[in-house]
């Protein structure tokens, strides 16, 4: 079974579930659906690595230039377990705009443990990426899982999204592409409405 980000699996899932935020639009001064918070000022993760299925190190400057949707769960997490297959197919949908969907499982038993995981789901279009120490879990400030996070192509984070989501709704899968490539959609205080 998986490990913890520093605290009990029930505090991770609780935390998460009861943690859900509206979205205030800078743009329109309104509450909008969803718990996608964004961060203003954008500002640099700490840094904190994680690791691929074959054990090599990485970091979010190794993606520099990519937006990114990193995805904190576990395969003990139902919510997590959930929003799988949706996070897999928002993979297809953003992945020719340069956006790039990282899952890290903060399960303990390894790559294997996912591998078998996604097999067994379906899952097919998202790499696994591992955390299974929550090192970066902690270091991002991650309150529980499925925790998102929404990073632009400076490497800043640009939103974060507590709980689970339907990854793969249009309205979603464009708010992350506003939020990622700059001039693009709502996130774009310039934009016109």
């Amino acid at each position: 079974m998986g490990g913890s980000v520093g605290m009990s699996r029930r505090a991770l899932v609780g935390g998460a579930a009861a943690s859900g935020a509206m979205l205030v639009s800078a743009r329109q001064g309104s509450a909008e659906t969803g718990r996608l918070v964004e961060r203003r000022p954008r500002a640099a993760l700490a840094e904190a690595a994680f690791r691929d299925e074959g054990g090599a190190e990485w970091r979010l400057a190794d993606f520099a230039g990519r937006g990114l949707v990193v995805n904190l769960w576990a395969t003990w997490c139902p919510p997590c377990v959930a929003e799988m297959p949706a996070l897999d197919r928002l993979a297809a949908l953003v992945r020719e705009e340069g956006i790039e969907v990282l899952a890290l499982s903060q399960d303990r038993g390894g790559a294997e443990v996912v591998r078998r995981f996604y097999a067994r789901t379906g899952v097919h279009r998202l790499g696994i990426w591992l955390d299974p120490r929550g090192a970066a879990a902690r270091a991002w400030g991650v309150r529980g899982l499925p925790t998102t996070l929404i990073i632009d192509r400076a490497g800043l984070e640009a939103a974060r999204l507590e709980g689970p989501a339907e990854w793969d709704e249009p309205a979603l899968a464009e708010r992350i592409r506003g939020l990622v490539v700059p001039g693009r959609g709502a996130s774009d205080p310039t934009a016109r409405t």
